[in-house]
């Protein structure tokens, strides 16, 4: 009881910042937890980073404070071993999310908070700066390497297809049931001490609904934790979210689709949504403040050419 109070005021304190205004729109929070590992004391070890770092620091965190690089990497041996290593990479939560009612998902708050504070084992990332020239992923993966250069300890690799990763070796499944038929396969094959690292990238709620799925990234890491636990093996997991990239991949999208049918109907190429509206309307103000800007210099110039005469000569009497 006492764990699971000291955990929820942590996880408050966190969500206290965010609602102060300290979080900047363009951070993201990551949640590092894992009800199997604890302190060398056996007490309850959390620990909340405060710092705005760079996706690549958190990577680093992760293998360094996290402990990771000790199960993952084969030449190092550790007395609290886990079977499986879970990440989850969200698509569409911000720091200011945590906190804020509006523009959020409460389900998928409430259910990080419950996990959060539930293991013997957690770290707190409020402000991360979300990666622009990196994925996450590909993040992990080269992080990985780095922690572990001589041997990788990590007997299986699996992404999700939604996830984009430049090493084409890595298996991929396609739906939440692989994950679940593929963690039931590796129980009964799994060595002992070693260890999978399980990747499961959202692809957004409107991805979804237009894919016909119906998990949310709620759902999947409720379901995907739950299917670990009743299958007995001990795991750690991640959670970050990296929304950028994929706003980008939307909008790229919408571009090859038009340009796709822009000769075949006029509905692609005359819909204007709301990035469009808001571009039209930045270079609309731009072109504005141009126009007016040289209408001011040009003034300012005419004036400072005029050259009148500083006294002017008494007429004479006739």
């Amino acid at each position: 009881m006492m764990k699971m109070q000291i955990g929820f005021v942590a996880f408050l304190v966190v969500a206290s910042l965010f609602e102060f205004g300290l979080a900047s729109p363009n951070t993201v929070p990551a949640f590092l937890w894992s009800p199997h590992l604890q302190s060398a004391n056996g007490e309850l070890d959390e620990a909340v980073n405060y710092q705005v770092m760079s996706a690549k620091d958190l990577v680093d965190s992760v293998f360094t404070q996290g402990g990771w690089s000790n199960f993952l990497c084969s030449e190092k041996k550790v007395e609290q071993p886990v079977d499986v290593a879970l990440v989850f990479i969200g698509r569409e939560l911000l720091s200011s999310d945590v906190s804020s009612r509006r523009n959020s998902d409460p389900a998928l708050v409430n259910t990080l908070n419950n996990l959060f504070t539930a293991s013997n084992f957690s770290l707190a990332f409020p402000y991360i700066a979300a990666p622009e020239e990196e994925r996450m992923e590909n993040l992990l993966l080269s992080g990985l390497k780095e922690a572990c250069p001589h041997n990788v300890g990590v007997s299986n690799i699996v992404f999700s297809d939604s996830c984009f990763v430049e090493d084409g070796t890595i298996q991929k499944l396609s739906d939440l049931q692989a994950f679940k038929d593929h963690l039931l396969a590796r129980r009964e094959t799994r060595k002992e001490g070693e260890t999978d690292l399980v990747v499961l990238c959202s692809e957004g709620s409107e991805s979804n609904s237009k894919s016909g799925q119906s998990h949310s990234e709620r759902e999947s890491i409720s379901k995907l934790v739950s299917s670990v636990e009743q299958s007995g093996s001990k795991y750690t997991a991640l959670y970050v979210s990296d929304p950028y990239w994929y706003t980008s991949y939307k909008t790229l999208q919408r571009f090859l689709a038009e340009s796709a049918t822009g000769n075949t109907t006029l509905n692609a190429t005359t819909t204007c949504d709301e990035l469009c509206k808001f571009k039209a309307s930045l270079l609309e103000g731009i072109l504005v403040g141009i126009v007016f800007l040289i209408i001011l210099i040009s003034g300012l110039c005419c004036m400072a050419g005029i050259d009148t005469p500083t006294r002017f000569e008494t007429p004479q009497d006739s």
